[in-house]
């Protein structure tokens, strides 16, 4: 397929590796440096203001939380050593280990940690309906903060240690303090691994070396809990968005761990005796087309619906992952297949035969005539630029204009965030994809329709969020599967974004290297390389 050229094209210029350089590895690369090829660029490194998964798992490393999921998606104690909840529900104390400091050499103190909880709460939905609630959160000594509240959160540890963005990161509360709609400047955290500012290049590379100030918690690992034990010195993030490059890398020892490979180039990867190619997230990756509802024509529902009406997400999962139909999954709906709320109500928008001829009547109902809809794809991340050229292809064939503005994922993560219409430096439709896990219940923030986050195109309608919100007073799993399949038709029915499918990413990494946790994000804690 002609979408699936740029793929081919690398996989045809792997087969000759000896021609190809791979970017120069650093001077300071020693048997203990961890050689990391990332999914994208880490081009802005804030994990509050930023969405971006790539700054999340980059703040893994130097942020610690104060819970953390595990692999059951449970939340678990971190920095905390303790917590009490009052008989009414309406009070919690948290007590923070001793030991705690930052990389700075400063302890971490209370007040750092409500410093940072009010700065997460401010960009992340969980948090604001927290304080939305809230009757206040102080500092009770240099160790215990206390958070009262005008009614019960039941789901207040998960809040506070969930893996989906925005994670609730602990700063320096001078860092935290800072607008919280304004990137930060400063990279202090009380993490495992310090972030080498003065080695940062964006697009190129960046560097995290091992803090030996670290206090792990005592109980193995799992996830984002337990003990985060660094084996190695020094970790280096190499960026390479051409794949052939990057497979080439590795398969010359030149880096030891290409976190998404892609299917193109899997079956001379796993061909190398050297190499281990493996899925480490059975839960998949999600493709997800986001809709601008500020602007025409997405700002009316029936565009929207005309959308879904004609999208084939065999059409999205084939130009990503080839013909081999085991290697992705149909998702009618919002939540991933194979996870506690997975239903497919209100799903049949998404099923069966594409409805062109009735899509098209629907969108000249809406009242589109003619206007340039500017689609944002990344062409440094292989997925999201075929996506693009078959949401293109999709939309010439509805009749409609295209501005099609080819970025790199950086730029697309900043246009993103614009108010301005979409022929004056703003976007109409926006390629993006998240894990599998992400999607899993609503604290995933892109189905939040409140009209204030611009992740997801200013979405607003309160039936979405009524039905959000009986799913965060749930208290059994049946109340919430009875939340969610009133989410999945509120949302559909509405249109929050497009679900293009679910697939299973692969990654690769030498065989001297071992301790990889099967997760929804990389994780480094306990992987260790041999010399």
């Amino acid at each position: 397929m002609k979408r699936r050229a740029f793929l081919r094209s690398a996989a045809g210029a792997l087969a000759a590796t000896a021609t190809i350089v791979a970017p120069t590895v650093s001077a300071r690369t020693a048997t203990r440096a961890l050689r990391f090829v990332p999914h994208a660029d880490l081009a802005n490194f804030d994990p509050i203001w930023s969405t971006a998964s790539i700054a999340r798992n980059a703040g893994l490393l130097v942020w610690d939380m104060l819970y953390g999921v595990d692999s059951e998606l449970r939340p678990q104690r971190q920095m905390v050593e303790t917590e009490e909840l009052s008989a009414d529900g309406l009070t919690w104390t948290f007590r923070l280990r001793p030991g705690l400091a930052f990389h700075d050499g400063e302890p971490v103190l209370a007040r750092d940690a409500v410093a940072s909880i009010n700065r997460w709460a401010a960009r992340e939905p969980m948090g604001g309906m927290i304080k939305a609630i809230e009757n206040e959160l102080i500092v009770v000594d240099d160790r215990t903060l206390r958070w009262s509240l005008k009614r019960p959160f039941s789901k207040m540890l998960l809040a506070l240690g969930k893996m989906t963005t925005t994670c609730c990161f602990v700063m320096p509360a001078r860092i935290a303090s800072t607008d919280p709609f304004k990137p930060i400047g400063e990279y202090i955290g009380s993490g495992p691994m310090r972030f080498a500012r003065d080695e940062w290049l964006s697009g190129a590379k960046a560097i995290f070396e091992k803090d030996p100030g670290y206090l792990p918690r005592p109980e193995p690992a799992s996830w984002l809990a337990g003990g985060k034990r660094i084996l190695v010195d020094r970790i280096e993030w190499l960026v390479m968005p051409d794949p052939a490059t990057a497979a080439a890398a590795l398969l010359k020892g030149e880096v030891d761990w290409w976190e998404r490979s892609i299917p193109d180039t899997l079956s001379m990867l796993e061909k190398s005796r050297d190499l281990t190619v493996a899925v480490t997230d059975p839960r998949g990756q999600v493709g997800i087309l986001l809709m601008n509802h500020l602007f025409p024509p997405f700002d009316d529902v029936r565009a929207r619906r005309a959308l879904l009406m004609a999208i084939s997400q065999e059409d999205y999962m084939h130009a990503l992952v080839g013909d081999d139909d085991r290697q992705w999954r149909k998702m009618p709906g919002y939540f991933t297949p194979g996870t506690a709320l997975y239903t497919e109500e209100g799903g049949d928008i998404l099923k069966g035969p594409r409805k062109l001829d009735a899509a098209k009547r629907l969108l000249a109902e809406s009242g589109y005539a003619g206007t340039p809809v500017t689609v944002m794809a990344a062409q440094d991340l292989p997925g999201h630029k075929v996506w693009g050229d078959v949401t293109v292809e999709l939309l010439k064939r509805l009749d409609m204009k295209v501005n099609y503005a080819a970025l790199d994922w950086g730029t697309v993560v900043a246009r993103r965030m614009r108010k301005s219409a979409p022929g004056q430096g703003g976007w109409s439709l926006c390629i993006t994809s998240v894990a599998g896990i992400d999607c899993a219940d609503p604290t995933n923030k892109l189905i939040r329709a409140y009209g204030e986050l611009p992740t997801n195109g200013w979405a607003n309608s309160p039936l979405v969020e009524s039905e959000v919100a009986a799913w965060f007073d749930a208290t059994s799993l049946d109340e919430e599967k009875a939340a969610a399949r009133r989410l999945n038709q509120a949302a559909l029915d509405y249109v929050v974004y497009a679900p293009l499918g679910c697939f299973l990413a692969r990654a690769a990494w030498r065989k001297t290297v071992t301790g990889i946790e099967k997760a929804p994000v990389p994780l480094f804690w306990n992987v260790s390389k041999a010399a």
